[in-house]
């Protein structure tokens, strides 16, 4: 089996490619500039010697249909496209396009070339919105609250249409939110365990936060990744949600980060109105009950465990440095 990994040097995509060469996979991966692309999480991983790299701008057709000609995958896993919800409120324009335009043009491809290819597309729980303290399942109404959600449910509802319309195998994932210590810098929960260990340390910063009170169902990316392969290993495509089922809020991830160090979050975190979204989601949980039935398939870390895995990663020597003190950093 032969698979291509769009998007293969974020946190998924690693844990994906290590997954795969696992089970025995030829594994293929694309970056923007896959010359120019440091792959540190693959590095990490040490994985950069047993794949396939290359380059792909998804937002381009014919760089796409180049890349499936020369890779001809049994599988794509698109994963491609900006990734941040706070980022799009900065960057819409560039967040639909890399989204919405990245999908379209990967299922136009995959038609255009005969339809044999498996897609998993990375849909997103961003898409349901504010759920009013009820667990979404694949039939809740989406009501998307960022220019992020709104271009994931676009190209979610993208593949679905090509999956009716063109009988291809094409599946959303919707996954909830899933850390893990290969998570970028810029997302809150590598922002709160770097500053608890470097707090921890001695340094006298204050973690300075947006809403404490949102609340958010919270996995481990490594077991995320395994219901990815298992969605494309069906025999009919399907959209399914992938979540814990339980869900804490970030005052609770921030108190057991701290309370894992012997620290008091209250005396180091403080929160800041210029980091509340202009519009954010309350309370967000999945049920991931058809993904346990169908795949056989379900999460394994909570949050606390989940905390205490990325503590123990930070203490083992990451780069922890404020961006504002790194060389040449803005």
């Amino acid at each position: 089996m032969k698979a291509l990994i769009c998007g293969v040097g974020g946190q998924d995509g690693a844990y994906l490619a290590r997954l795969l060469l696992s089970k025995g996979y030829e594994v293929w991966g694309t970056s923007r500039d896959a010359q120019m692309s440091g792959f540190q999480n693959l590095q990490a991983l040490q994985l950069v010697e047993r794949l396939q790299l290359c380059s792909m701008a998804p937002t381009d057709f014919r760089s796409v249909l180049s890349v499936l000609a020369k890779c001809q995958p049994d599988e794509v896993y698109f994963l491609a496209g900006q990734s941040s919800v706070g980022l799009s409120f900065e960057q819409p324009v560039e967040t639909l396009e890399s989204i919405t335009v990245g999908t379209l043009n990967m299922l136009e491809a995959i038609r255009f070339l005969g339809g044999r290819i498996k897609l998993y597309h990375a849909s997103s729980s961003e898409c349901f919105g504010d759920v009013g303290q009820r667990p979404a399942d694949e039939s809740t109404p989406f009501h998307p609250r960022s220019p992020y959600a709104v271009a994931k449910a676009s190209a979610h509802w993208m593949v679905a249409n090509y999956r009716e319309a063109y009988g291809l195998f094409v599946c959303n994932g919707i996954l909830f939110n899933h850390e893990s210590p290969l998570r970028p810098a810029r997302f809150v929960t590598r922002k709160i365990i770097d500053s608890a260990v470097r707090i921890a340390r001695g340094s006298e910063e204050k973690l300075v936060l947006g809403r404490l009170n949102i609340v958010r169902d919270w996995g481990f990316a490594p077991e995320y990744v395994d219901a990815m392969w298992r969605m494309l290993q069906q025999e009919q495509p399907e959209d399914f949600v992938i979540a814990t089922g339980s869900s804490a809020s970030l005052e609770d991830f921030v108190r057991i980060a701290f309370m894992s160090l012997d620290l008091d979050w209250s005396a180091h975190v403080v929160s800041d109105q210029r980091f509340f979204r202009p519009s954010d989601i309350d309370w967000s949980q999945g049920n991931p009950e058809r993904a346990s039935k169908r795949l056989g398939w379900e999460a394994k870390t909570r949050m606390p465990e989940l905390v205490k895995l990325m503590l123990d990663a930070a203490g083992k020597g990451l780069d922890l440095t404020p961006p504002d003190k790194k060389t040449g950093a803005t």
